[in-house]
């Protein structure tokens, strides 16, 4: 607040002879930086900040490095500071893709759809990053950068069975039935794998939940929804993962490292926790994007990744805007998908990581990305998640349709609870 109220000043003052400054000369201004934790590296870091100083000559970086833990409660309490007194916070954050929408009410950032459209091609962003920085029309989160999951899988086994990647979800069903042989698992699918279900959903033409022009509804029980469920059923037949946890309980990355497991679906970086509890894979891991209802195009998948929103209460709105536009541009954007495996935020940069197949086949399946309804309440359907009992229920051989139909109810309460 006091970096506003002294450009205001200096803006006043300029029109009765200026601040005390030469003709020609700018005043240099800081703009604070908040990135994630491993988002990006030191050393990325350190280049982006001496290209971007040597390039704007009026602005000073000052990028602090957060922690992922407990960051909600810092964002929303930097959001909120307002008065004279109010220390000075951040004018640029890294936030998770999904979590956009719980920032933007009360008019807590900028809205930044004029600068999306015109000047930043938008059109070409991944929609799994797009989409839930967008609420009522209106861009507040723009793409960073994306992760999502592809599958891995032995090379070796898929040799001893005479059997290739596939390209349609018909054909992995069958590929995965050779596999699933001679001691092997075809596939090792946790019961509660619910980012999974989701693309097999999204393909069918479903929803989680959908804006029905008031509250929001589960939608888990539709046609659509219930047959991307009986296609996730059927592929997880085919290996031995719990029906009642998630892929991290245990870690799938450990029962695929001491186990013949012909596929798992992850992102790429955990096949190097595989091989760092197996180094005997080294070299047999390979990875395929997740197939789609047919051969032209891949999956859909649940897109992770990164946002850049610009707080409302910055005193340096136009130098925040200029570094956001820096960071999500292609020159900067491709290097960081370089530099960390990520895939670029626009499907024309896809081309940037042809060369690692691990980040080729994310950045595949990133075009057809999808992310978790745009509401501020989704956060708290993921806190209790209804979605994993459910789907445990199906696999165990209850009702799909009752079982749907009452997750759909918990999940629309959920949503009109706040």
């Amino acid at each position: 607040m006091k970096r506003r109220l002294l450009a205001l000043v200096c803006v006043s003052a300029s029109l009765v002879g200026g601040c005390g400054m030469l003709p020609g000369s700018t005043e240099r201004q800081t703009v604070t930086v908040w990135l994630m934790k491993d988002s990006a590296s030191g050393e990325y870091i350190e280049r982006f900040t001496e290209d971007f100083e040597r390039a704007h000559a009026d602005i000073d970086l000052d990028i602090r490095i957060q922690e992922w833990t407990g960051i909600g409660a810092k964002v929303q309490t930097a959001l909120e500071a307002k008065g004279e007194d109010a220390e000075p916070g951040p004018d640029v954050i890294e936030v998770g893709n999904t979590q956009v929408p719980q920032y933007v009410d009360g008019g807590r950032l900028l809205d930044l759809t004029l600068e999306s459209v015109r000047d930043w091609g938008s059109a070409q962003w991944l929609p799994g990053l797009a989409e839930p920085g967008k609420l009522r029309g209106h861009q507040y989160g723009i793409p960073w950068y994306a992760a999502n999951r592809v599958v891995i899988y032995r090379k070796d086994l898929f040799a001893e069975a005479g059997v290739k990647p596939p390209k349609t979800r018909e054909k992995w069903l069958e590929v995965t039935e050779k596999l699933d042989s001679d001691g092997n698992q075809g596939i090792y699918l946790a019961g509660q794998d619910w980012y999974t279900l989701a693309g097999f959903i999204w393909d069918e033409g479903g929803e989680l939940a959908e804006d029905t022009g008031g509250p929001w509804q589960g939608a888990l029980d539709s046609p659509e929804a219930l047959r991307g469920m009986e296609y996730y059923r059927s592929l997880q037949a085919l290996g031995d993962g719990p029906v009642d946890a998630d892929e991290e309980h245990p870690p799938q990355s450990g029962e695929f490292a001491k186990g013949r497991i012909a596929q798992i679906v992850a992102v790429p970086g955990l096949a190097r926790a595989i091989v760092q509890q197996n180094p005997e894979l080294e070299g047999k891991l390979g990875f395929f994007p997740v197939p789609g209802r047919n051969a032209s195009q891949p999956g859909a998948v649940f897109t992770g990744g990164s946002d850049l929103i610009v707080p409302e209460n910055t005193d340096v709105p136009d130098r925040a805007i200029e570094v956001v536009e820096a960071l999500t541009g292609a020159k900067w954007n491709t290097d960081l998908a370089r530099t960390m495996n990520y895939v670029p935020n626009k499907t024309t940069l896809a081309d940037a990581v042809a060369g690692e197949e691990g980040v080729a086949a994310m950045a595949a399946g990133a075009a057809q990305g999808r992310a978790t309804p745009t509401t501020p309440e989704w956060a708290e359907v993921e806190a209790e998640n209804p979605i994993k009992p459910y789907m445990t229920r199906v696999l165990g051989g209850a009702d799909p349709e009752t079982e749907a139909r009452r997750a759909s109810d918990r999940i629309t309460d959920q949503l009109s609870l706040y």
